[in-house]
């Protein structure tokens, strides 16, 4: 681990340099006394049934509230138990579209996420793509990124955005459908798109990083993976949609030029869809692990997977597997440990800790 960093203290997490030592074995693909665990399940905030009957600009202004988010936050880990490799962690969010927004046109807000609108509908404004670091979605980002450090007092990570360059930044400033027929009749417009949605990547993320690193936080994001470096979740949920030749062309150099400036990266690969690529991602020396979310109804239970979760394992990569409990005992008995980082959306402490008690007699 590096050790040129500030001691990092959390009142909520007393295990918390333990509990890194595990994060830093997995990145290595080793296990010290029992492979990491997570118990918080993906995409769970999404999973929310709305009661409240809000306009778009209502719930924007909800979402713009620095004080409220970040107040709402702190109130929802009071007394709060952080078991296993789970971290207090506050990131500031606008949605998955921030960093396409920061280049111009407008975020539409829901409850519990946000989507964007295209805003190159004629390749003549491709020429008006430009980063804006004082528009409002930046400064918002950057608010909210301070005033959470301002709140800490030692009880939490402050991360930062989720950030999606590159083919889903295009895909934010074009459409899906637009943008499928963009890659058969017009490929040399969609690498100009992607040339304009990476060239500012390292530029926006060091922003936020020594942000961040200049008082006393450390790398971090949605993933809840923590890192004394630079931490990055590489994903393109548009690769559902490409042949492996478009992969190839238009998403595999700007993946591989994101990752070169990160010490860790874990490749969200979403679905089946993202997953037919697989064996470029895994190809990739400077992927750490892979993020499998599996999804729902057909895709689930996660036993269909074990097959790819295998060949992710024999590639020397780790991967963050997502777990109902009561799969768990399955999983266990069919899959090695190698590798592993398990995501279990459990919320009683006691079952976290049976868990975690599992988990230590959890042999190859």
């Amino acid at each position: 681990m590096n050790n040129n960093i500030n001691k990092i203290t959390l009142t909520t997490k007393n295990d918390f340099e333990k509990a890194m030592e595990r994060v830093y074995a997995w990145y290595n693909n080793e296990i010290i006394d029992r492979v990491p665990v997570q118990f918080s399940a993906a995409n769970a905030q999404y999973n929310v049934e709305s009661k409240e009957n809000r306009t778009p600009q209502e719930w924007k202004e909800i979402w713009f509230d620095t004080e409220r988010v970040v107040d709402s936050f702190i109130d929802s880990i009071k007394g709060c138990q952080f078991l296993g490799e789970t971290f207090p962690i506050y990131w500031p969010n606008l949605g998955p579209d921030i960093y396409a927004a920061f280049y111009g046109g407008e975020l539409t807000y829901g409850e519990v996420t946000s989507w964007s609108h295209p805003i190159v509908k004629d390749w003549s404004e491709i020429s008006e793509l430009k980063l804006d670091k004082k528009n409002k979605y930046f400064r918002k980002i950057e608010e909210m990124t301070q005033c959470a450090i301002e709140k800490c007092q030692g009880r939490y990570l402050v991360g930062y955005t989720d950030l999606h360059p590159s083919m889903d930044c295009v895909l934010a400033w074009r459409g899906m459908e637009q943008l499928c027929y963009d890659m058969i009749d017009t490929p040399d417009k969609v690498s100009e798109l992607l040339e304009i949605a990476s060239r500012d990547f390292y530029d926006i993320f060091d922003h936020f990083d020594n942000m961040l690193k200049s008082q006393g936080h450390i790398s971090v994001t949605w993933l809840g993976v923590p890192s004394y470096g630079k931490f990055h979740v590489p994903s393109c949920d548009f690769a559902t949609m490409m042949s492996p030749a478009q992969f190839d062309k238009f998403a595999m150099p700007y993946l591989l030029e994101q990752i070169k400036h990160m010490d860790h990266n874990v490749f969200h690969v979403d679905g089946s869809g993202v997953a037919r690529h697989i064996d470029k991602i895994l190809d990739m020396p400077e992927i750490n692990g892979i993020q499998w979310v599996q999804g729902v109804g057909e895709d689930e239970p996660i036993m269909q997977w074990l097959d790819l979760i295998k060949k992710m394992q024999d590639a020397g990569k780790g991967i963050m597997v997502d777990l109902k409990l009561h799969e768990l005992d399955e999983f266990i008995q069919e899959m090695s440990p190698r590798g592993i980082f398990l995501c279990i959306g459990e919320s009683e402490p006691e079952v976290q800790k049976s868990i975690i008690k599992k988990l230590e007699k959890w042999k190859s």
